[in-house]
């Protein structure tokens, strides 16, 4: 198997508003990145900024943009992997995850990820149909991303220690509330998550949690180093967020402030954040 990669963008989307409707995109403040992003919008960019590979994030709760996705991981060069959508409530989950992964481009399906903070319920996570469905993905061996944020947390928590042979991925430190400076209730409920050996952490989607404006890395930091100390080095994984992160900064600076605040830790540990946790939690190139 070939070397991993030394950097990694573990989390980046695409998206086309003139082909799909994407509810969250809604009111003035979206304007900016209302239109469509392609690999060609971010592939000088990651070129500048020494990123070898990225893994592609579902947008939508929607089977055919994950279809897409593959075929677009299939002829991009720096994606190294998906993390796409099913329903995993869907009685016939197991056969559509099956086919995903037996099509053409089944290779680059790593992970799945739903929407569960905007699920009405915030038990959505202990539902048996939802249960069933993450016992289909630890069957197959791939990865969960979590999208949850403080409210979810008790029950994502339970999820992680149902299925222990499921890799959980905590996409965007469960977005605590940055912009207010503090978050008592993501940090009274994070330690429980964090103490599962099997869910590891992106350091993602932290800029837009923050004030958009007068955003700074030293609003990060706080966060950053907790979370650094809940999970540890081994368990956490660089993402931009990109193009979500342009809302509030440029990809430059969003890598620049977590590179500032990580600076402290040895190259090792700074490796195995910017590349090698993310190849080996995704099994990128295992497929």
């Amino acid at each position: 198997m070939n070397s991993p990669p030394l950097r990694i963008d573990a989390h980046h989307h695409f998206w086309d508003p003139d082909r799909y409707s994407y509810p969250w995109m809604a009111g003035a403040a979206m304007d900016p990145v209302r239109r469509a992003f392609t690999p060609d919008d971010l592939r000088a960019t990651l070129y500048a900024e020494n990123i070898d590979g990225s893994v592609l994030v579902q947008t939508l709760s929607s089977l055919e943009e994950t279809q897409e996705f593959l075929r677009l991981a299939a002829t991009t060069d720096f994606v190294l992997g998906v993390v796409g959508w099913v329903d995993l409530t869907s009685p016939a989950v197991a056969d559509v995850l099956d086919e995903l992964l037996d099509g053409p481009d089944g290779k680059w399906l790593v992970g799945i990820r739903h929407q569960v903070h905007d699920e009405p319920d915030p038990d959505w996570l202990r539902r048996g149909d939802v249960q069933r469905g993450l016992a289909a993905l630890q069957e197959r061996r791939l990865t969960y991303d979590l999208l949850v944020r403080a409210r979810e947390l008790p029950a994502a928590t339970d999820a992680v220690r149902r299925f222990p042979e499921v890799q959980f991925v905590l996409d965007h430190i469960a977005k605590p509330r940055i912009a207010g400076g503090h978050d008592d209730l993501w940090t009274q409920r994070m330690p429980k998550l964090a103490a599962q050996p099997n869910v590891s952490v992106k350091l993602s989607g932290m800029v837009t949690e923050a004030d958009w404006i007068t955003w700074s890395a030293a609003d990060l930091r706080p966060f950053v180093d907790q979370i650094a100390h809940w999970f540890g080095a081994e368990r956490l994984i660089f993402g931009s967020d990109w193009p979500v992160c342009l809302l509030a900064s440029s990809y430059r600076d969003v890598l620049g402030a977590l590179t500032d605040i990580l600076t402290p830790n040895d190259s090792a540990d700074l490796g195995l954040i910017f590349g090698a946790n993310a190849h080996r939690t995704y099994r990128l190139g295992n497929g």
